[in-house]
């Protein structure tokens, strides 16, 4: 798998406590899963960082809904984004350390990303809809 050109990367945002959960996730996976914990680890590298509060409510974080295309099939799929423990594909849970999910992880709605899949071709992922999670003071108040 190689790495995505810089060029074909859209500007990305994270949560200041993600990204720290994500950079130690990587470090571990990286002897199992080098290809993706690399990719994942030049996302957050290069990504904007926020705090919870004030992530904007149409970036793709860490348990988020989104609704994204496929560009090479054309296939449209609505997954919301996990850590590894959690994923089930079955329930449209996917991991940040697949390809896709690492992919995802900090674009906004309308944003497109040229990304490896698993078997190193480069696909057009584009996001359509992001559903944030409820966080904090918001998630007590349910």
């Amino acid at each position: 798998m190689t790495l995505v050109k810089a060029a074909a990367r859209p500007p990305i945002h994270m949560i200041d406590t993600e990204a720290d959960a994500l950079s130690d996730l990587g470090m571990r996976a990286h002897a199992r899963q080098s290809d993706v914990s690399r990719l994942l680890m030049a996302e957050i590298e290069r990504a904007r960082i926020h705090t919870a509060e004030d992530i904007p409510p149409d970036v793709v974080t860490m348990r988020s809904t989104v609704e994204f295309v496929d560009q090479a099939t054309g296939t449209r799929r609505t997954v919301e984004l996990v850590y590894p423990a959690e994923a089930d594909i079955a329930a449209n849970r996917i991991s940040v350390l697949t390809p896709v999910g690492a992919g995802l992880i900090g674009l906004r709605e309308g944003d497109s990303i040229l990304w490896p899949d698993r078997d190193g071709h480069e696909r057009t992922l584009s996001v359509v809809k992001v559903i944030q999670p409820v966080r904090g003071a918001k998630a007590k108040g349910r």
